[in-house]
């Protein structure tokens, strides 16, 4: 079966039968501290070892701007190349973003390849899609970044100093060619996940007509969504300790402690910076966010730095227009905290602390979850013939029965119920005054 890569571009994937060695950059501007840098080029480091390579060596540098040739100053670049030749480095990674021109300079300066943080992050995904629409959405993100740094090889035609990091996905030919043949695939993956997209919406608009509310779980990259999810529902989603091990989203039923059940996902998880190409190539993906009817947000208890975590997501939920869906948190891995994450709560109200992975802590998660549910749901009373059963029935099954009583025309009954199924039921739905007295069908 042709890669889709290969489709693309007639290039042939390299597989590697030893891990790269990588030299790790890190570029402290103004408004951040040298810590700033160490905690993203720690970040960095556990995105190349999940890309399949190691770090060899870090090389920093303080500059008020980027050199527009080299990124860092053209001394420190010589300096870097010096550290590349003694360790016998293949990549040297930057936590910065290249452009194509200084991404070009450095590679001619020192002989091997230069990425930026996108293209290892890129390389991640295109590792880990495995859906027809994940493939398609991480194909199209890397042909958009791959596109402007198209250059022209030494013997017309266009190269990459090696495989690996950066190089998985569409290769290079001839630059001429290539333009034309990359905007070719990229329209034609445009043109697919638009009917991919409207695949999902058609099922999105059959979960609503069943009524059910739902709950989308996002948060930071490794923080335990799918593990989460896992413990909740028994969805059996791929669970691994390392950064973006599931892309494709999962939807499962759950029933919160009142009975009332809601359709939870899990999504693809978010990091610092995430590229914008990957956030418009997600975007049908993540669309399962901003359509929510409630966001959990799991965060990382034993992160040295939840709070940028936190900060982190609630940017890309803003990007996607999720910001103005109620958010619940919650703090995963408590298990690997002393204090059992109380000053966490503290500092977020509303918040609760768990471990997914032990069982603790869901029991007291999903009363106030089923609580924030009931918050935002809509109480509306109904007066229902004694002959319409099914309708009884629908009421049960949809939402929250909190009354039921005779009166004169029917059963009447109040329960918490979706829009949507409101809006289904209209023509059962009464007003009543504030002595419980019928005032009129709505």
């Amino acid at each position: 079966m042709s890669n889709p890569y290969q489709e693309a571009l007639g290039a042939t994937l390299i597989e590697r039968t030893f891990r790269e060695r990588i030299v790790l950059v890190g570029v402290t501007m103004g408004g951040h501290t040298d810590d700033d840098t160490e905690d993203g080029l720690d970040e960095l480091s556990l995105l190349i070892d999940t890309a399949g390579a190691d770090e060899v060596a870090r090389v920093t540098q303080r500059r008020d701007t980027p050199d527009s040739a080299f990124y860092i100053g053209k001394g420190k670049a010589e300096e870097l190349k010096e550290v590349c030749l003694a360790l016998d480095a293949d990549t040297v990674v930057f936590d910065n973003e290249l452009t194509a021109g200084q991404q070009y300079n450095l590679e001619r300066l020192l002989g091997r390849t230069a990425l930026d943080r996108t293209a290892v992050i890129l390389d991640i995904f295109a590792q880990n899609a495995h859906t027809l629409e994940g493939k398609a959405q991480v194909e199209l993100a890397m042909l958009r970044y791959r596109l402007p740094r198209l250059r022209r090889g030494a013997k017309g035609g266009l190269s990459q100093q090696g495989g690996g990091i950066g190089t998985r996905g569409p290769g290079e030919t001839r630059l001429e060619v290539d333009r034309r043949r990359i905007m070719r695939r990229i329209e034609k993956l445009e043109r697919d996940l638009k009917g991919l997209q409207r695949t999902r919406h058609t099922q999105r608009k059959s979960r609503g007509r069943s009524g059910l509310a739902s709950v989308a779980i996002v948060g930071y990259t490794n923080a335990g969504k799918s593990t989460l999810l896992n413990a909740l529902t028994s969805a059996g989603v791929l669970v691994e300790n390392r950064l973006f091990a599931t892309l494709d989203p999962t939807t499962r039923r759950l029933s919160l402690p009142g009975g009332e059940p809601v359709l939870v996902s899990d999504t693809v998880g978010f990091i610092r910076a995430l590229p914008h190409a990957l956030v418009e190539s997600f975007k049908s993906t993540l669309e399962v966010a901003s359509e929510a009817d409630m966001l959990v947000h799991v965060v990382d208890a034993s992160s040295t730095h939840p709070e940028q975590q936190i900060t982190a997501v609630r940017e890309v939920l803003a990007e996607i227009g999720a910001d103005s869906v109620p958010e619940f948190i919650v703090f995963n891995k408590a298990d690997l905290v002393d204090d059992w994450g109380a000053s966490l709560v503290d500092d977020y109200p509303g918040s609760v602390v768990v471990s997914a992975l032990q069982n603790e802590g869901l029991d007291l998660m999903l009363k106030r979850l089923s609580d924030r549910m009931r918050s935002i749901t809509r109480v509306t009373d109904l007066l229902v013939p004694y002959d319409r059963g099914d309708i009884v029935a629908s009421i049960h099954r949809e939402g929250e029965v909190v009354l039921m009583e005779d009166m004169e025309g029917g059963l009447h009954m109040r329960a918490r119920l979706s829009e949507a199924s409101e809006g289904r039921l209209r023509e059962f739905v009464v007003k009543l005054d504030d002595d419980g007295n019928l005032i009129h069908h709505d």
